[in-house]
């Protein structure tokens, strides 16, 4: 993809999302372009990531358990009972057949940003955590010692993202996707292996 592709992505995102989640995106693309140059990965491939990562956040529930099922992509028991879930899936299939992407790093990228997966590539591993520490984020806990660690460990920083996930879900009693706790549990092995090593 081209440049001029990233600006036609960003115009149609400035028309599909509302005000603040099309704020968010512009945060999530800045922010996977700054972790890419740090960590030496496609800034290109981030910014389309981050430009499309919610492409179909704002759509009804109704609208993305539909064009699951017509499009016979996979729908968990925790997505059916929260559709809100299947944004990833639906915006990485959007991101295919709307936008023109093809690169499937950047596919997967969008597909899961907001559970992660065990073993994810480099960019899928930016734009979780570009989603997560970009600008506009106030709320979530010990932001300010996440946001110091993405420029200086990728894993670790996904570790206590999912760590600190994990906990709130908890806390609220909400319903966990289980690849959430799986990449988790992946992740943590790996830095103990690691550790041990």
């Amino acid at each position: 993809m081209k440049t001029s592709e990233l600006i036609k992505i960003r115009k149609a995102m400035e028309k599909s999302l509302d005000p603040k989640r099309y704020e968010h995106t512009l945060g999530v693309e800045f922010t996977a372009a700054a972790l890419a140059m740090r960590y030496d990965a496609p800034v290109l491939s981030a910014q389309i990531a981050g430009l499309l990562h919610d492409c179909a956040k704002c759509m009804t529930n109704e609208k993305r358990l539909s064009i699951c099922e017509k499009n016979h992509i996979s729908i968990s028991d925790v997505e059916k009972k929260n559709p809100f879930l299947l944004h990833g899936k639906v915006g990485a299939f959007l991101a295919r057949t709307k936008y023109g992407v093809e690169d499937r790093d950047i596919l997967n990228a969008i597909r899961n940003h907001t559970t992660g997966r065990p073993g994810m590539s480099l960019l899928e591993k930016i734009v979780f955590i570009a989603d997560y520490i970009e600008p506009g984020r106030k709320q979530a806990p010990n932001l300010q010692e996440i946001r110091r660690m993405a420029f200086v460990s990728l894993d670790r920083t996904l570790i206590k993202i999912l760590e600190d996930t994990l906990a709130y879900v908890k806390e609220t009693e909400a319903d966990v996707d289980p690849m959430t706790s799986k990449t988790y549990e992946y992740y943590c092995m790996e830095l103990d292996a690691e550790n041990a090593g």
